[in-house]
């Protein structure tokens, strides 16, 4: 009974803390801007493929397959958390295994996966820690993203430490009538505890540590960079579903030259009370998008994306990663101010405090950093947001395009000949 009310007691501190949060964070994605949604059975198909088949992690193959088998190992092992948080509130002892095969299933993956995680996570800290890898280093990994990456490594690990403990002691406690099948935990209880020993209070000790650190874990993630266990099949779930190359038209602008060409068919496309939009493109956070946002909180700072970029590898500013990892920095910064005031106003914005228009403009749209992402994060579209912003607000275009819009209006072409002229060249062929 003693158990029962401490374990329900630390689980609401947990639920109070993530309730408090989570509630920060819906407030910071009702600042940002809609994004349609549509295609859900195409949507469904593709969360399958990449988020829960791991399909993009493999362009890596050893690292990836790798963070493969952590992934899929957690989604085994989540089954066993939430037994255990069942068997905590009521008081019982191995409640799911009813279910029989099924049962025995997850208890033979998760016991396995346990001791493979536990050698993943050993190979990811020893590239953290003693490897140079270009990827993990750029001007936007500061100390605390590789400390928020030993922090996270070393909560898995010690996660599957206590759960080979849990597994270990309580097949010895129940050498003749365990519940499951637990196939490396049943060769080693016999190699490590003497026949006939009591391992009660070690297999409490276990239990104990491996929940606590489910509660303290579940409430860290959402303060660093690993966010992305939350947020990254959410966020595949909702990608952008159309061709990589495609830039959308901004509805607004489109309207426009509509009622210039036809007034009517303009007022027809109009939504009714639609007010006009209050700043083309994207200067700060309240102008992103949600699913951007999403894109955000998703990001795993891989550095997959800038690794591929052609701007980066020759020597630009551009960073695809970059964009992100700012945004998430700046909507913390000014997404409490504004969650109390809408026109709260700090005197800074995300291109010029956090991005600079030299690195917008570095990019090609080549989408290789959309291909890359394994989170299916696209970085073009709100790169070509923030562009639309520069040009449209701030009249801030390259030299090279300012000319190009010159000709355009004055020559009808980008060109800067008159169309009477273009066929000069073909005189005396």
């Amino acid at each position: 009974m003693v158990k029962q009310i401490v374990f329900v007691l630390a689980l609401l501190i947990t639920l109070g803390i993530f309730g408090y949060t989570a509630r920060r964070i819906i407030g910071f994605f009702r600042l940002t801007r809609p994004f349609p949604l549509s295609q859900w059975k195409e949507r469904i198909l593709l969360t399958l493929e990449v988020a829960i088949g791991q399909s993009k992690i493999f362009r890596f193959p050893v690292i990836g397959f790798l963070h493969a088998l952590v992934f899929w190992g957690f989604l085994v092992i989540t089954l066993g958390s939430i037994e255990m948080v069942i068997d905590g509130v009521f008081g019982m002892e191995r409640s799911m295994s009813s279910t029989g095969r099924f049962y025995d299933f997850v208890m033979a993956s998760g016991d396995v996966m346990a001791y493979v995680i536990m050698i993943s996570i050993l190979i990811f800290m020893a590239r953290r820690l003693f490897f140079t890898i270009k990827r993990f280093y750029g001007v936007e990994m500061q100390k605390k993203s590789k400390q928020d990456a030993i922090v996270a490594l070393s909560f898995i690990f010690l996660l599957m430490v206590s759960l080979a403990g849990i597994n270990l002691t309580y097949v010895h406690q129940h050498a003749e009538n365990y519940k499951g099948i637990y196939p490396v935990s049943a060769g080693l209880s016999e190699t490590l505890f003497t026949p006939g020993s009591n391992q009660f209070v070690l297999h409490e000790i276990s239990w104990w540590v491996h929940i606590l650190l489910i509660f303290a874990f579940a409430n860290v993630l959402p303060y660093s960079k690993h966010f992305h266990v939350f947020t990254s099949v959410p966020n595949v779930f909702f990608s952008r579903l159309g061709p990589l190359g495609y830039l959308p038209n901004m509805e607004s602008v489109t309207r426009e030259v509509k009622l210039m060409m036809n007034p009517e068919t303009a007022f027809a496309a109009a939504p009714a009370g639609e007010a006009p939009p209050s700043r083309f493109g994207v200067k700060d956070v309240e102008d992103v998008t949600w699913k951007n946002y999403l894109d955000s909180l998703a990001c795993t700072e891989c550095g997959r994306c800038t690794s591929v970029c052609p701007a980066n590898i020759t020597g630009k500013l551009l960073s695809p990663r970059k964009i992100f990892v700012d945004l998430r920095a700046r909507m913390k910064e000014k997404g409490p101010g504004l969650v109390k005031d809408k026109s709260f106003d700090d005197g800074k914005a995300l291109i010029g405090s956090y991005i600079s228009a030299e690195e917008l403009w570095a990019c090609t749209t080549c989408n290789a950093c959309a291909q890359e992402c394994p989170v299916n994060i696209n970085h073009p579209s709100l790169i070509l947001d923030m562009r639309r912003y520069l040009v449209m607000e701030e009249a801030a275009a390259p030299a090279s395009l300012n000319t190009m819009f010159a000709n355009i209006e004055n020559n009808g072409a980008p060109w800067q000949y008159p169309a009477e002229d273009r066929l000069k060249w073909t005189e005396g062929l």
